[in-house]
């Protein structure tokens, strides 16, 4: 009773528009920034109906336009089995949708001349010097045939670790037995007791999957990326994420492990097996995980992070406005540009979407086949999480639940299908905070 009557507190609330650095101003009414309240609740009964069907146990919603947010709904449960409504404030495992950040973290670095996107990995990071790819054995070779491993033809940049074209993949390529060997495999490292560049020193030892810039391979390109921020900076990436991004935002919620009394808040992750949920496991990727009660040492550029719609809305809005929100500036608008601009020509997706310095992006609304516009921008994560921005529209769109693996994809494209039939008109001029 005590954390249902929260969660209408928390409505009310917003309903009430309350402002605040860490609490994104409400817009008085949706039509105001020429959403619709009667189109909105299309999206309130899809989510209904997804819990209730057992696609999810409970999710988070938030739909921002022109710096306001019309749209912030809890559905379900974050516990089923300990009858724990989900609410506006649950905090969620990001696991990929943490890229984004550490991208920004790493433009941040760029924007102050400390880094170059051209600049060679080893440069920061001196394992990456000489680095080799795992070849597969040709079609009719006999099964269990070892891979050969050459010289890679150039050295990876920073460019590379931005946009997932360095060859470096989450272990699963031509050679997972070596990644399993040296204990580096896979994007969960929440359990890992050694900070995150031991890991990454490891890792430039293995062959890779693709030669520098010829692939996108989505891998462990963004935790690289983390260390060479730490290496620059000269902090942790904790303490980067903290000083740099996470307090000028007014994320107060956002981390890679969870303060212990804020545990209660954390949802359950759950785990699908046969087409139904349970309660997954306490420890691994596929389980709850040691975000509270792990070693705390491992800070994952790539897929570590915690945090609520409501905090990952202000970093969204952030790009979305071009670098700056409510008086605070992290990047400036052409980073931003440069960050949304497809980098990789017809390597990711077919050619029908692009990816950018951090995130993939729409070229084409017909080639992408989707809602959007022409340059928006997102992401998603291990979770089963989804975000996007929309600068044309000022629009950002964030789904927040916790389930491994997915039962079904429906619900992402599903989502910002609501999100953009509830647009009835434009932004009017003066509406951003």
């Amino acid at each position: 009773m005590r954390a249902r009557l929260a969660g209408l507190a928390a409505v009310l609330c917003l309903v009430a528009g309350v402002p605040g650095r860490a609490e994104a101003p409400t817009a008085p009414r949706p039509e105001t920034v020429g959403v619709s309240t009667d189109r909105l609740k299309r999206l309130s009964t899809a989510m209904r109906d997804a819990a209730s069907s057992g696609q999810i146990v409970g999710c988070v919603t938030l739909v921002a336009r022109g710096g306001r947010i019309v749209h912030l709904e809890a559905t379900g449960d974050a516990d089923r089995e300990a009858k724990r409504p989900m609410r506006t404030d649950t905090i969620f495992r990001m696991a990929s949708m943490t890229k984004a950040v550490t991208s920004v973290a790493a433009m941040m670095l760029v924007e102050e001349g400390r880094l170059a996107l051209q600049d060679p990995v080893s440069r920061y990071l001196p394992a990456f010097e000489k680095t080799t790819v795992a070849v597969s054995a040709p079609p009719g070779a006999v099964a269990g045939s070892p891979v050969s491993v050459v010289p890679a033809k150039r050295a990876i940049t920073i460019r590379d670790l931005l946009t997932h074209t360095s060859g470096i993949s989450y272990g699963d390529g031509p050679a997972p037995s070596l990644y399993k060997q040296a204990g580096v495999f896979s994007w969960y490292f929440a359990d890992k007791p050694e900070p995150m560049a031991t890991y990454v020193d490891t890792l430039a030892r293995l062959p890779f999957d693709a030669q520098p810039g010829e692939r996108f391979v989505y891998g462990f390109s963004s935790d690289v990326l983390g260390v060479v921020v730490e290496k620059v900076s000269g902090q942790s990436l904790d303490a980067f994420f903290r000083e740099r991004i996470f307090t000028p935002l007014g994320m107060k919620d956002s981390s890679f492990f969870l303060p212990s009394e804020k545990r209660d808040r954390l949802a359950t992750v759950y785990f699908t097996r046969d087409g139904r949920l349970e309660r997954a496991a306490e420890n691994g990727e596929d389980g709850q995980g040691a975000y509270v009660d792990g070693p705390r040492a491992c800070f994952a550029g790539g897929a570590g992070l915690l945090s609520t719609a409501r905090d990952y809305a202000r970093f969204l809005m952030m790009l979305e406005s071009g670098g700056a929100l409510e008086g605070v500036r992290l990047l400036g608008p052409k980073t931003v540009e440069l960050m949304t601009a497809n980098h990789v020509g017809a390597l990711f997706s077919g050619g029908n979407m692009g990816f950018g310095l951090g995130f993939e992006v729409i070229e084409s609304l017909g080639k992408a086949g989707r809602y959007g516009s022409v340059g928006q921008f997102g992401w998603g994560g291990a979770y089963y999480t989804d975000y996007f921005a929309d600068p044309q529209e000022r629009l950002v769109g964030v789904f927040l639940t916790q389930v491994r693996p997915w039962i079904t994809r429906e619900l992402h494209p599903r989502f910002r299908a609501l999100v953009y039939q509830s647009i009835v008109g434009p932004v009017p001029s003066g509406t951003r905070p």
